[in-house]
């Protein structure tokens, strides 16, 4: 019904003013009917979202609070696992590898090294072959030249395998397979030397301070004569390599009953006395079998390298 028009009962509608709109009430409302405005869009008011409309920031920040506690305590917990990891690992090692005791013989300098190697090669004019001891405890290597160590064995190894493949290289005769056969051969005869050693010192109840890395030590010094056998059967044929080798045979001979003699005859040192009878018989022949063996290995390993 149009404003300002008569009514059945003949009253005349009429026009609010503008005055009497509800407070507040845009003049552009897009719908007349609409009698509430709709506040949501307000100036200065924040605006409201729903659960999934959240901002990208919001969600990092509670991603964030969530997970720097996780990391902290995944950190924890790995470092704990890996210090007990460490050391169950270092006592169940240092049982059957004592990694302490390979610190002592591997305790070495150049001068050592040198005197050492010159001993090796010409030991006639040494006079005092005792190790030293400081509070019940043989000094270092590198303080000492009579102490073992394990340096110059374990280096004198790794030469010999490749004066050998040089060897066999220049006969032609090198292959990966033959290198392989030597090293290892090498190694098996090395052990062999040391359990025979050790089962001989048990049956005749040697009451000695030598261990089976002293053993291992004066039994790989051998390595440092057959080098120097084969270098000089390489450079002055086989004629260089019998007169080298027997050489360093002699010396190693001479070497090991210096070296080993007060080792076995532990008690006799200590007391200053000669030991004499059937046992004191049975450790020198023991040295002395000891000592003769090196020439044999020497010879054994070293003989098809030159030609």
């Amino acid at each position: 019904m149009e404003p300002g028009a008569a009514t059945p009962f003949g009253f005349r509608q009429r026009k609010l003013p503008s005055k009497l709109r509800m407070r507040g009430s845009a003049p552009d409302m897009a719908d007349p009917n609409q009698l509430f405005d709709d506040t949501s869009a307000h100036a200065g008011s924040p605006a409201v979202g729903y659960r999934g409309q959240e901002t990208p920031g919001m969600g990092f920040q509670a991603q964030a609070l969530l997970t720097e506690p996780m990391s902290n305590f995944a950190v924890a917990y790995g470092s704990s696992l890996a210090s007990q990891g460490k050391e169950l690992v270092d006592k169940n090692l240092d049982r059957f590898i004592p990694i302490s005791k390979l610190k002592y013989y591997f305790a070495v300098d150049t001068i050592y090294v040198g005197k050492k190697l010159g001993l090796l090669v010409f030991p006639y004019m040494h006079q005092n072959w005792e190790v030293r001891y400081q509070q019940d405890t043989p000094v270092a290597p590198r303080f000492d030249i009579n102490a073992p160590d394990l340096y110059i064995p374990a280096m004198a190894f790794i030469t010999y395998i490749l004066v050998a493949g040089l060897a066999l290289g220049t006969q032609n005769r090198f292959s990966p397979e033959i290198l392989g056969i030597q090293a290892s051969s090498a190694l098996v005869w090395l052990i062999i030397e040391v359990l025979v050693t050790l089962l001989s010192l048990y049956l005749v109840t040697v009451n000695t301070d030598l261990t089976t890395i002293d053993l291992i030590a004066f039994s790989g010094y051998k390595y440092v004569g057959m080098i120097v056998g084969v270098v000089s059967g390489l450079l002055f044929g086989r004629t260089g390599y019998y007169l080298v080798l027997l050489w360093c045979c002699i010396a190693i001979v001479v070497f090991m009953i210096r070296s080993l003699r007060l080792k076995i005859l532990s008690e006799a040192a200590a007391q200053g006395v000669l030991v004499r009878g059937a046992k004191n018989q049975l450790r020198t022949y023991l040295t002395m079998a000891i000592a003769a063996a090196q020439p044999v290995f020497m010879y054994w390993l070293t003989y098809h390298l030159v030609r």
